[in-house]
């Protein structure tokens, strides 16, 4: 099998890379840059970028089986162009150009946030879980459009799917991990909330895997094709003890202070507005999407993704979160983090 994979040098990205060149298959990385440790690998590497592709991207899809569509903007602020250039227009110069070229499946990585509305997820499917009628941030509103797009593409020479794998974490994380440290480090980790909130989180190896799952099984009248799919491991974790124990397990004080959850979404709204207002660089340090992210439970059945493509996770909890910490614990020896 051929395999396009984009973002091919990321974190997810590289990951799924990974695990297709591991079992054989051919790999092709598209990105706007360069990413030599990966190619080193045996994939090749190409330059493009999807807001604007030219001949580029359809000649290099020519004998392509299969595109893995993991690039993204992401983000908790931002322009509301910026994200939908990269993640809606990008999609779709994608899609077309996959069509045109003659590949037959497409697996788009999207994200629960397009169906996040600010409130508790608790054990939903992804029937229960619509898109809501407003968006707190530019990113998910991004990814939910562009996910209709990839399911509205779904025909009967062209199969379509979509997986939404929720706060992937683990080695190598250039988001989350480095985050929490950083900030704690900074005296500006604190628990929002009352702390009882349950989560859903997926390891870096079970987010690849559950890729390649789906795409196995993806064809024509697949069960999967034209579907959406939430991906996380088995088992929700209570979100702030799981901090604490990975910012324990590094080395560090355990989180002590904490806010309510209204005060920060409260907080959020007005750095939302000076940053907006005074055109501030970089992001608020809080922001209303954020607040309610950290405060609420979200965490989905994972009977569809079980059921339609065999989604089965490679690492348990234990294992990913020695793994993680052990990996960051040398990342700041290094000083890197």
């Amino acid at each position: 099998m051929h395999a396009l994979v984009t973002g091919g040098g990321g974190f997810l990205g590289r990951a799924i890379t990974e695990q297709l060149l591991a079992r054989g298959d051919t790999v092709t990385i598209l990105s706007r840059g360069r990413y030599p440790e990966v190619e080193a690998l045996g994939a090749k590497g190409v330059q493009c970028d999807l807001s604007a592709p030219g001949d580029t991207l359809v000649n290099t899809l020519r004998d392509v089986d299969i595109v893995f569509h993991v690039a993204s903007k992401t983000g908790v602020w931002g322009p509301r162009e910026s994200f939908f250039s990269a993640n809606v227009t990008g999609t779709r110069n994608l899609l077309a150009a996959a069509k045109a070229a003659g590949v037959s499946r497409f697996v788009y990585t999207s994200s629960p946030s397009a169906t996040f509305d600010g409130k508790d997820a608790e054990g939903k499917t992804e029937a229960q879980a619509p898109y809501p009628d407003h968006f707190e941030a530019p990113y998910p509103e991004s990814k939910a459009v562009a996910e209709r797009a990839v399911l509205e593409a779904n025909t009967a020479d062209f199969a379509t799917t979509a997986l939404r794998p929720h706060l992937i974490w683990g080695p190598r994380d250039p988001h989350i991990l480095p985050r929490l440290i950083t900030r704690h480090k900074q005296g500006r980790l604190m628990r929002i909330g009352a702390g009882q909130n349950k989560v859903g989180i997926t390891f870096i190896d079970n987010a690849a895997v559950a890729h390649l799952q789906a795409a196995d099984v993806l064809a024509p009248g697949a069960p999967n094709a034209g579907k959406a799919y939430f991906i996380t491991d088995l088992d929700p974790v209570s979100l702030w003890p799981w901090i604490n124990g990975f910012i324990t397990g590094v080395g560090l004080p355990p989180i002590q202070r904490s806010v309510s959850a209204g005060f920060a979404k409260f907080v959020g709204g007005v750095l939302e507005w000076v940053w907006r207002t005074f055109n501030r660089p970089g992001e608020p340090p809080m922001t209303r999407f954020v607040a309610a992210e950290m405060a609420t439970s979200h965490w989905y059945d994972l009977t569809g993704a079980r059921t339609d493509f065999g989604y089965a996770p490679l690492v348990g909890p234990e294992d990913g979160l020695e793994r993680a910490i052990s990996w960051a614990k040398d990342e700041m020896a290094a000083g890197r983090l």
